[in-house]
């Protein structure tokens, strides 16, 4: 059916009235439309924004949700975990000798040298270096030797009750005449550690401060 448009013309805004049908129900379907675009940008599209928020914010939730009920399932084992680190902890600890015990640990790795054969031109212990819960102390070793009564050295070190590591090593010929043939001369530095009492680990900690506020000035 065709539209007759001269129906449109001459409408009175002020009588709406006694328009015809068809522009009424065209002015009531652009009312509408008003309406619903006028909604949508004052209300509704708010709303899509904070449903949309609401959407991200409930899949961050629910992943923080299934990473704690994850550990909250774990929470024994990772009681177990932390009691065996205790554990393991206390035994290396106790690897470390105290303070009257170093003298005692220093004959020790002396006499390793010794009964593997080995013939020391220099045993030098250094000065401690306080750590957090331990004291670092250094021992400036040359030895006289061959590789085998090296390795009996290196493996009796590694043997003993307490902690001791070799850093910088380094194996040359002997410069002095008259050296066997198969004479070598070794140097290192052998580290040992002992760990600190209370009192020492807090003299040591404001040590650490002190040092941090003087580099900050």
């Amino acid at each position: 059916m065709a539209l007759d448009l001269s129906q449109f013309r001459d409408l009175d805004p002020n009588d709406i009235g006694a328009w015809p049908t068809a522009a009424k129900s065209a002015l009531i379907i652009v009312v509408c439309l008003l309406v619903l675009v006028a909604g949508y940008w004052f209300d509704t599209q708010d709303q899509l924004e904070v449903l949309e928020r609401a959407r991200k914010s409930e899949i961050d939730l629910k992943s923080q949700f299934e990473l704690k009920q994850a550990k909250a399932v774990n929470l024994d084992a990772y009681r177990q975990q932390m009691v065996e680190i205790e554990e393991s902890f206390g035994t290396m600890l106790r690897q470390l000798p105290s303070k009257t015990e170093v003298a005692d640990l220093l004959v020790d790795i002396s006499q390793t040298g010794l009964a593997s054969g080995l013939e020391f031109d220099l045993f030098k212990p250094g000065s401690e270096s306080p750590k957090e819960f331990y004291a670092e102390l250094p021992i400036q070793i040359v030895v006289n030797g061959n590789y085998h009564s090296f390795g009996d050295f290196v493996s009796g070190i590694a043997a003993l009750p307490r902690i001791v590591t070799l850093h910088d090593i380094n194996i040359a010929r002997p410069t002095r005449q008259g050296a066997k043939a198969d004479a070598l001369v070794m140097q290192t530095t052998a580290k040992t550690y002992r760990y600190l009492d209370e009192e020492e680990i807090t003299a040591a900690r404001k040590a650490q401060t002190d040092a941090r506020k003087k580099t900050k000035r």
